[in-house]
């Protein structure tokens, strides 16, 4: 499946969360993913040409696509959280 391949990539899931609210520059954005210019140069085309991610005003957002995927990954970051949790409780105290 395409779309899991481009959202499996290093970074990818990383760029739309950080451009879940406002837009960022590309130096926040670097900034809040913890990545270098490279990478990010290079995700950010490839969402930009997937209609995920837009450039304008403000810096980089999500487009209608990417609001929509978005919504779409709520469920898996819920579940995604309450996993963690139980993770963190099977831990042995130390």
């Amino acid at each position: 499946m395409v779309a899991l391949d481009l959202l499996g990539r290093r970074t990818a899931l990383r760029v739309l969360w950080e451009l879940r609210g406002e837009p960022l520059t590309f130096r926040a954005l670097q900034d809040a993913c913890e990545t270098n210019t490279r990478l990010l140069n290079t995700r950010l085309t490839e969402l930009r040409e997937a209609d995920l991610v837009a450039h304008g005003e403000g810096g980089y957002r999500l487009t209608d696509e990417g609001r929509r995927l978005a919504k779409a990954l709520k469920p898996l970051s819920e579940w995604a959280e309450q996993w963690g949790k139980r993770q963190a409780g099977k831990r042995a105290p130390e």
